[in-house]
């Protein structure tokens, strides 16, 4: 919606609110700034296009009669029938409410958790000024492709996207019916059905490569209905706990690395340990801190995930 027509409207909604008694169109013209054309006939069909959309969202919007023979009409919005009924909220909730406003830090999600609170102070439930010391939630949605799967998520529309795997190699294209969006641990995670693969497949954001694309319309696919979709993703770090990577270690260096080693073995200067490999990511990332004092030998798609890092931080400094 053009910000020209969110003003009209949102004029147009004041106006009826606030008035005493319905206003007849003629009168609506005449005090609406933007229904000030010389044609009758163009304010007559943008009148009720505004009208209508009004209606579509939600607004109670009334037409009434001004005289006992009903001879003239006009338009109010009854300020009871507009606000919400009272909300009671135990103080745990309101605080509950409080907290969800704060947590979102995204632009996508800060106008809608300021909206939900405007709603509750109107209905008499002062959660934003509740005292919660020593709390202060916050998640970032710094990933692009966050709003577009949220937004497909909401309206059930399928997506297609690269994904590149363990942070390395060419991305392969995934059409996904995208269910929900979960954080966990720091890193955000899109949960859906691969229509490629035919089956559940959660898909870490900060791997996503390029636009995300529709496919199919709207509604197109309807999630389980005993969807839990942060089990999917404890699912997906529980099978990823169980694998070990084996990397060569420098003697006497990578302290932190062999804290977590479940075994080390000598070998020419070196000290090939096997350490539990959770988190791709997260792993290549502590190791291309030790520079070349660790060698990945196994997994392959730790080994390349390191290598992309390394490669990047070499064109960076190529180009400074």
């Amino acid at each position: 919606m053009s910000q020209r027509k969110l003003e009209r409207l949102m004029n147009l909604l004041i106006m009826l609110l606030t008035t005493r008694r319905p206003l007849t169109v003629e009168e609506i013209r005449e005090l609406h700034p933007a229904y000030d054309q010389g044609d009758a006939e163009s304010f007559r069909r943008m009148f009720e296009r505004d009208k209508d959309e009004l209606r579509d969202l939600g607004v109670p919007l009334e037409t009434a009669y001004l005289d006992a023979w009903e001879t003239e009409q006009g338009y109010i919005v009854r300020r009871a029938d507009y606000e919400l009924p009272a909300i009671a909220l135990e103080p745990d909730e309101a605080a509950a409410v409080a907290l969800a406003a704060r947590l979102w830090q995204s632009a996508g999600l800060a106008e809608a958790s300021r909206t939900a609170l405007l709603k509750l102070q109107a209905a008499g439930v002062d959660a934003q000024a509740l005292e919660i010391t020593g709390v202060e939630p916050r998640v970032e949605a710094t990933d692009q492709s966050f709003e577009p799967f949220l937004a497909a998520s909401r309206a059930r529309q399928p997506v297609a996207f690269g994904y590149r795997v363990g942070g390395a190699g060419e991305p392969a294209r995934r059409t996904v019916e995208p269910w929900g969006l979960v954080h966990r641990r720091g890193r955000w995670y899109l949960v859906g059905h691969d229509r490629d693969r035919g089956a559940t497949r959660v898909f870490r954001l900060s791997r996503v490569v390029g636009d995300v694309q529709s496919v199919d319309a709207a509604g197109a696919f309807t999630p389980p209905a005993d969807l839990d979709l942060a089990a999917q993703v404890v699912e997906l770090e529980t099978q990823a706990g169980d694998r070990e990577a084996v990397l060569r270690l420098r003697a006497g260096t990578c302290w932190e690395i062999r804290r977590t080693a479940v075994g080390c073995s000598a070998e020419d200067g070196w000290d090939v340990c096997q350490v539990p490999l959770g988190d791709v990511d997260r792993l290549a990332d502590t190791l291309v801190g030790h520079g070349p004092d660790v060698v990945v030998v196994e997994p392959a798609d730790l080994r390349a995930a390191v290598v992309v890092r390394l490669q990047a931080a070499v064109a960076t400094a190529v180009s400074a």
